[in-house]
């Protein structure tokens, strides 16, 4: 079990996967209680494109990942909060659009390659030492935005008009939640990969949530599901040669599916 160990770039991946898997579930949980999972998975697709536009410039994928979810994310809550279009209709222009834009640039590239299919379904050989620092340094500072503004995101998450009437400012603060989840999604993508990132922040939140505790013991929770289901998922994946994001998902439904049986009983 040890010989992971031996190789740097095994290193890496499980440190990254570590990482994201305690950060995933702190940005999931105000998603899930909020109804708006479905922007996990819009804002992957926005990155499929901007991993796209990194192979084609050649420049680090992770950051070219980064600078299109975020910006995607204020553009998709200002689109939100003006009204003018439903939210979920916000989210299905995205989501076609940035998926549409990804297969023109992958096809501008002549087709995929093995560093692409790398980014869509995780690997931990994709973690380079550039790309642990990034993920370091960006998931603390995703951590420290979330418990700096926490009591406001739960008050919102719980009962925005009265927050709102309260004097905290709401679109700010939703502003700032989206864009840790554009974060968080561009983060996760070297491990779990563009098209299970989703199911990464969802299922160990939802997964606490059968237990019924209170808020704080439901995070808990989730971040043992999630943290379990990276760590055992990454060891998996390396030692059976199957794709980590694959892995770590799969697992994480197993989970999902003995706290189901747990709550029958």
């Amino acid at each position: 079990m040890l010989e992971l160990f031996q190789y740097s770039f095994a290193i890496r991946g499980l440190v990254a996967g570590l990482i994201i898997g305690f950060i995933a579930p702190l940005i999931g949980i105000f998603l899930v209680l909020r109804r708006y999972s479905l922007i996990a998975d819009t804002l992957a697709h926005v990155s499929l494109a901007g991993i796209a536009i990194g192979f084609l410039l050649k420049i680090n994928p992770i950051l070219t990942a980064i600078a299109s979810t975020v910006l995607s994310s204020v553009v998709i809550e200002r689109m939100r909060t003006s009204k003018k279009v439903y939210g979920e209709s916000a989210l299905a222009i995205f989501l076609s659009g940035s998926l549409a834009l990804a297969v023109v640039l992958i096809s501008l590239a002549h087709g995929f390659n093995t560093g692409l299919l790398n980014y869509l379904f995780g690997s931990i050989v994709t973690v380079k030492q550039t790309d642990l620092l990034i993920i370091g340094s960006l998931g603390a500072l995703v951590v420290v935005v979330l418990a700096l503004f926490y009591k406001e995101l739960v008050y919102i998450t719980f009962d925005e008009e009265s927050a709102q009437v309260s004097g905290i400012p709401t679109r700010l603060i939703n502003t700032l939640l989206i864009v840790l989840a554009a974060l968080t999604v561009s983060l996760s993508i070297p491990i779990v990969g563009v098209l299970l990132i989703s199911a990464l922040m969802v299922i160990p939140v939802v997964t606490a949530l059968q237990f019924r505790r209170s808020f704080i013991k439901t995070i808990f929770i989730a971040e043992l599901v999630s943290l379990f289901s990276v760590v055992t998922g990454i060891f998996a994946s390396f030692y059976l040669n199957l794709s980590t994001g694959g892995t770590i998902v799969l697992i994480s439904l197993l989970v999902f599916a003995v706290s189901l049986g747990l709550r029958k009983r």
